[in-house]
């Protein structure tokens, strides 16, 4: 079984709720449907006018009988919805009336389903921003205890099963944050750890990647801030293997480690890859995905209370669906 249909058979074997509030575009609704028929979540709900949503589905032949619509607009939760965003919002300046127009907009509106426990997941994206589920995530979901760092991981996939948790990998943060500071890099860190508890279910190995072993690179402002982000992480999560900074063959190779990082506690065991900034990690997806021929899934956003997770604009179809079997696996 690949890691795919791992991670579908655990999203099926929970039977979560998933909120998708971009109903009105084809692809969401074609999804929706396919999550249902696949048996991926317990139920779905969709956002939109239901006139609307039923107009595009009969008209492209779509069959969701299966898939509850939700018009925020039409809902009798409004005022509960309203008044706990006004809660959430009101040391910003929000007013209750404000509160009331703004909770409606779709994408608010499936934050809110989650924080109050309504669905278990959210995925969003095909037509929102990544700014704009960012800004819902914070504002209403909330994060982590311990963590002040919305930021992403991909899972990579490759065939030669002796490396990473039977050849899976968590990579980050490659879509979200530019450039971390030393205290951003290690709540990614600490974040991609949990992702790779709750996506392979094993423990994490987190190595925090530089062009430096151990101070070969000498100390130049980058290196620093990986050393920097290591002492944060093992003041806070002192039984987390982990170790930096580390160079990608040092980290994978055991090897490399006895020569470069000798006595390290990631050596033979390295599942979590985390870069020093958005420019390498991203390059680094891509490198795996091309020339390394990995299979790749991503990106997942992390650090959150509960699990979301951001479309591309261009997502297809079977990548939507994708993505809301790897989220609702997430689920606790």
């Amino acid at each position: 079984m690949d890691l795919l249909q791992r991670m579908k058979a655990k999203a099926k074997s929970k039977q979560k709720t998933l909120v998708l509030p971009e109903g009105t575009d084809l692809r969401i609704i074609k999804a929706a449907k396919c999550v249902v028929e696949e048996e991926l979540a317990s139920s779905v709900t969709i956002l939109g006018s239901e006139a609307d949503i039923q107009k595009l589905a009969s008209q492209e032949g779509v069959n969701i009988s299966r898939v509850n619509i939700l018009d925020p607009l039409a809902s009798p939760n409004i005022e509960k919805y309203a008044n706990e965003y006004y809660e959430l919002r009101k040391h910003k300046g929000m007013t209750k009336e404000q509160a009331k127009k703004d909770i409606v907009v779709p994408l608010r509106w499936g934050a809110m389903m989650v924080h109050l426990g309504n669905a278990d997941a959210l995925v969003v994206g095909a037509v929102e921003t990544t700014a704009d589920v960012l800004r819902a995530g914070l504002t209403i979901i909330g994060m982590r205890r311990g963590i002040n760092t919305a930021s992403s991981n991909y899972i990579l996939q490759t065939n030669d099963t002796s490396l990473g948790a039977n050849g899976a990998f968590i990579f980050s943060d490659a879509a979200v944050v530019p450039d971390p500071t030393p205290e951003q890099l290690a709540d990614i860190a600490i974040a991609s750890a949990q992702a790779c508890r709750d996506f392979f279910d094993v423990e994490p190995a987190v190595a925090l990647l530089s062009f430096s072993t151990k101070g070969s690179g000498g100390d130049h402002p980058s290196i620093l801030k990986v050393r920097e982000a290591l002492s944060i992480v093992r003041a806070k999560e002192p039984g987390l293997p982990i170790d930096g900074e580390i160079q990608t063959d040092a980290a994978l190779i055991p090897s490399i480690t006895d020569k470069k990082a000798p006595g390290s506690p990631i050596r033979g065991k390295t599942n979590v890859m985390v870069f020093p900034d958005i420019n390498s990690g991203n390059i680094s997806v891509k490198l795996a995905q091309r020339l390394g021929k990995f299979d790749g899934y991503g990106p997942f956003l992390q650090g959150f209370l509960k699990p979301i997770s951001d479309l591309s604009r261009g997502a297809q179809v079977d990548e939507i669906v994708n993505t809301c079997a790897i989220t609702l696996a997430q689920v606790k």
